[in-house]
């Protein structure tokens, strides 16, 4: 089973990418996700949150209410944040490989922004970023949230830029705008072929 990094800057096609992937039998383990559901059932990742962002993250069922955790952990605390959850949330990604291995699929595809920065890039055969001109991105991220130019901006802004993803892979996926949906889904699944059929 090849096991598929995808990774991009928000906005740059990556579902698009993804649903290719599963065209070809692939299993998708979403890392955002992965971290959502610990948050809500992991005890080891509940106590270590606590412990350094204090009991105010918790709502008033002693759940960890995310906009609380949000407000603790930002502008200055995100590394520490990274630091708790990313081996935690990397545990839990290979145990659904795992699952996914025996279950037969021919690939599994890790969606993670932070693939290089947490680690599991190096877990992956290969590392794909999907990549598009920010201009292209934010008019996207403008359309996809229902959010405004100057916000979709700051967002797109804030993540790393593409020379970092061009750096830290093995492929890149251009979506250049040019291309409709559904001629960038062909481009996608031409190159997923091409990977698994390598493997």
């Amino acid at each position: 089973m090849t096991v598929i990094g995808i990774t991009g800057p928000t906005g740059a096609g990556k579902t698009t990418a993804l649903h290719a992937l599963e065209q070809l039998g692939a299993v998708v383990l979403d890392a955002d996700r992965v971290y959502h559901r610990l948050l809500a059932e992991s005890p080891a990742m509940q106590t270590a949150l606590v412990q350094a962002f204090g009991p105010d993250i918790l709502d008033g069922d002693g759940a960890i209410d995310r906009k609380r955790l949000a407000g603790a952990v930002y502008p200055d605390r995100l590394e520490e944040l990274n630091q708790i959850t990313h081996p935690l949330i990397i545990t839990a990604v290979m145990e659904e490989v795992e699952k996914a291995r025996t279950e037969g699929y021919p690939a599994a595809a890790i969606d993670a922004i932070a693939l290089v920065e947490s680690g599991l890039a190096d877990r992956c055969d290969v590392v794909v970023s999907v990549l598009a001109p920010m201009e292209e991105r934010i008019r996207r991220i403008m359309v996809r949230d229902g959010i405004d130019e100057a916000y979709a901006r700051r967002r797109a802004l804030a993540q790393k830029g593409e020379d970092f993803f061009r750096s830290h892979s093995d492929y890149v996926l251009e979506n250049t705008g040019e291309d409709s949906p559904e001629a960038f889904e062909e481009k996608a699944l031409g190159l997923f072929r091409e990977i698994v059929a390598k493997r």
